[in-house]
């Protein structure tokens, strides 16, 4: 989770809503990515989705079993279908998302009928950091 923070604050650096993620198999980092939907002027540009990509391009698949994804966000509905299309195992995020969150917040979009295995999910790593770096990020703009 430390280095899904420190995407998260070269996200806010570059001017992107400050969140990054990571994803780890076999303890080894092999995808990463921070928020660019500004800079690619790609509604799909977020640290999930870039993390994932980039971890699939590493193991040569689109299903990366086994893996963990690690974000400083709770992901949203578009997100989340990243997720279980990339069968990854296991997501822990950081600070949840009241207003567009989709693990826990306001869908529970990873535990869909029909649709197995589940993802395993751990909430709240980091939590206080996570907040901490949107806040801060937040109150600048204003």
């Amino acid at each position: 989770m430390g280095r899904a923070l420190e995407l998260a604050e070269e996200a806010a650096a570059a001017g992107e809503i400050p969140v990054g993620a990571v994803v780890v198999l076999s303890g080894s980092i092999i995808g990463e990515g921070r928020n660019r939907c500004v800079e690619d002027k790609d509604p799909s540009g977020h640290a999930e989705i870039l993390a994932l990509k980039a971890a699939a391009k590493e193991v040569g698949s689109f299903r990366i079993d086994g893996a963990t994804l690690y974000v400083t966000l709770e992901p949203c509905l578009m997100c989340c279908g990243a997720v279980l299309q990339s069968r990854v195992s296991r997501l822990v995020f950081g600070a949840r998302e009241p207003r567009t969150g989709a693990v826990v917040s306001i869908h529970d979009s990873l535990r869909v009928a029909g649709v197995e295995p589940h993802v395993a999910v751990t909430e709240g790593v980091f939590a206080d950091e996570s907040a901490n770096i949107l806040k801060q990020f937040f109150e600048a703009l204003r």
